[in-house]
């Protein structure tokens, strides 16, 4: 009991002990809030975050990333940087992309160490990027992901669907997080720099991480949730699919993208396995027995499977010059080191003269 009361601590934090600012190293922060049509939300969210970073005695700026808002909020993040244009960043997206592509937009802008992001809604509390800060610090972690243990939404449309995907996505991708759908994370952008988020991808981001880094340098920490004050929420029953299909995708990517034949493979051997049982059956029935089997549903189920797998053989084989061709004609590489690691910058730091 003990131990497991150790690991816990160990994952959320001791509160108690977390780093203030002061203890923390040199770096700069940069906040990261995507934004579609919270115009109503703009004026507070500056106040709220200006307030709770007004004493960091390190450098931050704040980004806001208009996502094509058909509302005032573009217009009313012009008007916020004319008045208090200090630290301050607007990126505006030509159209609506989605909050992945408009989070990855405020990464790309980012010149911060250390990046944040949060909500437009408001519902997630500025002042917690203070403690989750020194919590990444004082663990030595890559990514602190914010918990909403006292999650103040809908228990239907938001709460029920939200506990479900969490727990599928723990047992699919192995990083065992609480909320995988808080946007308050604290992330170190060396490590964030190498991946790049895609799609609606932006829900997996603990479990990308596992590209550049290790699980163990994934924690997380209860935070502040607040409801929602302003505006329509985004989000509904309708992307449960959407989750399902992308978790099938980040599966893949992290077990397999480097090696993806063994993912088409797999499944095909079984298939093919299968199959052949079946035919192999089938055909002890006609020439052992000498009983008709052209009628049987059978014959189709055992030829259906061995075409299966055969393509499935191939699928693998093609998907793996494919992968091949991506590592090798690209700067990308099927690995990622540690920032402690020697490089050598010419053969004499090696060899000696």
């Amino acid at each position: 009991m003990t131990s497991q009361h150790s690991n816990d601590k160990n994952l959320h934090g001791d509160e108690s002990n977390i780093q203030t600012d002061t203890e923390c190293p040199f770096h700069r922060l940069s906040v990261v809030i995507p934004l579609y049509n919270e115009a109503e939300n703009v004026a507070p969210l500056w106040e709220q975050v200006h307030a709770a970073l007004q004493a960091y005695r390190f450098p931050w700026e704040l980004i806001m990333v208009d996502d094509g808002s058909s509302d005032d909020t573009l217009a009313r993040l012009k008007q916020l940087k004319q008045d208090r244009g200090a630290r301050f960043r607007i990126v505006a997206l030509q159209r609506n992309f989605g909050q992945t592509t408009a989070m990855q937009a405020g990464f790309d802008f980012a010149r911060g160490d250390i990046i944040a992001t949060l909500d437009g809604d408001l519902q997630n509390d500025p002042q917690d990027i203070f403690p989750m800060v020194g919590r990444l610090f004082q663990a030595d972690l890559d990514l602190i992901v914010g918990w909403r243990r006292n999650r103040r939404d809908k228990l239907i449309l938001r709460k029920l669907p939200s506990l479900m995907a969490n727990r599928i996505i723990r047992c699919v991708t192995g990083v065992k997080l609480h909320d995988y759908g808080c946007t308050l994370k604290i992330y170190r952008s060396a490590v964030l720099e190498r991946i790049r988020l895609y799609g609606e991808m932006h829900r997996f981001i603990p479990a990308w991480f596992t590209l550049a880094t290790a699980p163990n340098r994934i924690g997380e920490m209860e935070v502040n949730h607040r409801p929602r004050q302003y505006g329509k929420s985004k989000y509904g029953l309708s992307r449960i699919i959407n989750v399902v299909l992308d978790l099938l995708a980040v599966y893949f990517f992290m077990h397999h993208r480097a090696k993806p034949i063994h993912f088409f493979g797999s499944i095909g051997l079984v298939l093919g396995f299968i199959g052949m049982v079946v035919l192999a059956y089938l055909g002890i029935v006609k020439f052992g027995l000498g009983q008709d089997i052209g009628a049987r549903p059978l014959l189709l189920v055992g030829v259906v499977f061995v075409i299966a797998s055969i393509q499935l053989l191939t699928t693998g084989v093609i998907a793996e010059l494919m992968a091949r061709t991506y590592f090798e004609s690209s700067d990308s590489k099927p690995y990622a080191l540690k920032a402690d690691s020697d490089q050598p910058t010419s053969d004499e730091d090696v060899f000696g003269n």
